[in-house]
């Protein structure tokens, strides 16, 4: 089941998406409004499912409307230790989630809420589904793989986007046997430390593009092609 978890950050138009990725809500199927991802789903024209969170961005008012829409409304309290877009992603993943992606989860006022948005890529719930940040800006996912008793299992990504588009990969620790198909700046069983900036601005030059890993956890960004003008 492919899944919106509709976060408070900067709220992208439908416009600026459907040119940016087209196509990006295709199938979706259920639709969870973090706090005032509630806004970002009515300027988007989106249906809500659920509604998770403290209420501290959408206020009293908001959840009354929410209620008599006929949404399923959660209230969590305000002192809790997940954030609220924390609580979207379990909610889809109770609902049966195996895709997901996440909007609203960049800029806002909060820095630290958009780092933290980025580091959800690695809960353990995403363990096992296609989880993504989507913004016109980006689409961010996570490349993970570790060495097991019988070896490394190399894990790839294939990169859905357009010839043209910028590619960076931000390796979140050491990662070993880097390997890319399609892009300007090929890598080759690389080891990547974490902290520098090699690949950064990386340019696709095939209709079908790869990013493979053996070992580590890198951050796969790719930017519509524009960005490069």
């Amino acid at each position: 089941m492919r899944a919106l978890v509709l976060a408070d950050g900067d709220p992208p138009t439908r416009t600026a998406l459907d040119d940016a990725w087209p196509g990006w809500d295709t199938d979706v199927a259920f639709v969870v409004a973090a706090d005032g991802g509630a806004r970002l789903a009515d300027a988007l024209g989106l249906p809500i499912d659920q509604w998770v969170g403290d209420g501290d961005s959408l206020g009293t008012e908001g959840l009354q409307s929410l209620r008599a829409r006929g949404v399923a409304v959660a209230v969590a309290p305000r002192d809790k230790d997940q954030s609220d877009s924390e609580l979207g992603l379990q909610a889809v993943v109770r609902a049966g989630a195996t895709t997901i992606i996440v909007l609203g989860a960049l800029g806002g006022l909060r820095p630290d809420h958009a780092l933290a948005n980025v580091a959800m890529l690695g809960h353990p719930d995403c363990i096992g589904r296609a989880v993504e940040i989507l913004d016109p800006r980006a689409r961010i996912r996570l490349l993970a793989a570790r060495a097991g008793l019988d070896g490394a299992r190399v894990e790839r990504l294939d990169l859905s986007g357009r010839v043209g588009d910028l590619v960076s990969l931000i390796p979140l620790e050491e990662v070993q046997g880097a390997s890319t198909r399609g892009l300007r700046f090929p890598l080759d069983q690389a080891t990547l430390p974490s902290g520098r900036s090699r690949t950064l601005s990386n340019v696709r030059v095939s209709a079908t593009a790869e990013v493979s890993l053996r070992v580590g956890r890198l951050l796969v960004i790719e930017a519509p092609a524009r960005f490069t003008e």
